[in-house]
């Protein structure tokens, strides 16, 4: 495992070993040992190519940290910097996440995705159980964001977001 510091403090992208052979691979997603969180929910999402999902995230009490993989396709992830004391306010760190690549968002952090191949799934772990009364979000498109895609799919929940 290698973990590399964004230019956001606090936002990491891990590299994780990936064993293939004839029949496939193995990876090991998440060892507590080596982040030290204590994860106790996980998401999983399936969409297609063009989807735009967020920007989301949960207030307090129930701000999560997040651990986001593409376990199939290919995702353009993004996290945004909401935290007002930071250095970094409003500032966004955007990855091809596929594979082995994951992003570790801190609490604080906005966080939304693009499919940028045919569908995709994508899991991710949670520090903080998800309650629907604390789910906050900004437009996914308040922010000079290239999604990497031609025509968005975005629900009309998130049409609806505020512009930041």
């Amino acid at each position: 495992m290698k973990i590399t510091e964004t230019y956001i403090e606090d936002l990491f992208v891990i590299d994780r070993e990936k064993y293939e052979d004839e029949r496939g691979f193995f990876l090991e997603s998440y060892r507590h040992s080596e982040l030290g969180i204590d994860f106790v929910q996980d998401n999983m999402s399936f969409s297609t190519y063009g989807t735009i999902r967020g920007l989301h995230a949960q207030s307090q009490p129930y701000a999560q940290t997040k651990l986001v993989i593409a376990i199939s396709g290919q995702i353009y992830d993004v996290a945004v910097d909401m935290r007002i004391n930071s250095a970094t306010f409003k500032q966004w760190f955007g990855i091809v996440l596929s594979g082995e690549k994951q992003l570790l968002i801190p609490k604080g952090f906005y966080h939304g995705f693009s499919v940028l191949s045919y569908e995709a799934t994508i899991l991710y772990k949670v520090d903080n159980y998800y309650n629907r009364e604390h789910e906050i979000g900004i437009r996914y498109d308040s922010l000079d964001i290239d999604w990497m895609v031609k025509t968005p799919t975005v629900s009309d929940k998130d049409k609806k977001l505020n512009r930041l």
